[in-house]
């Protein structure tokens, strides 16, 4: 049954996700990336040296790419691992929303970038955006449709 989820996910979001993913990865280009909130993997397949996180291990099974489980809050990485973080579509679900970017930009380098995209649909959305945008250095909002996107270099 847990299986079942992860491909009920896929079938309902793969095609938004991997629009989503274009977009960050057309940005950012390929580079030694963390995924946070990877889920079951669609937003880290463009990228050749990616690894993802997520607390959900149902949605992880499915999930080809490098991944461990984990939460956004308590990165268990060591300061300034990746070149880039991504996270897609998932900054709504986490418990500590800031807690979570503080520990991105800890574990992404100096003058690396983080990109992180907000539903556009979240009854946070407003909340998320002005957190994002108070605590990373953003360079460029992109609202692709469905998410917004926000692109910043880690200062």
């Amino acid at each position: 049954m847990e299986y079942l989820n992860s491909q009920l996910y896929n079938n309902l979001r793969l095609v938004e996700q991997q629009s989503k993913t274009r977009i960050i990865f057309d940005e950012l280009g390929d580079h030694k990336t963390l995924d946070v909130g990877c889920g079951t993997g669609i937003s880290s397949e463009p990228f050749s040296d990616v690894i993802g996180i997520d607390p959900a291990i149902d949605l992880l099974k499915a999930n080809k790419k490098p991944h461990i489980l984990g939460n956004a809050e308590d990165l268990p990485f060591e300061d300034n691992s990746f070149e880039q973080i991504i996270s897609v579509s998932a900054i709504h679900n986490f418990d500590n929303a800031e807690k979570a970017i503080t520990e991105m930009k800890r574990v992404c380098k100096p003058e690396g970038k983080i990109a992180i995209s907000i539903l556009n649909a979240s009854s946070k959305k407003e909340e998320l955006s002005n957190l994002i945008k108070s605590m990373l250095e953003v360079y460029k909002i992109i609202d692709e449709g469905i998410d917004t996107i926000y692109l910043s270099l880690n200062q």
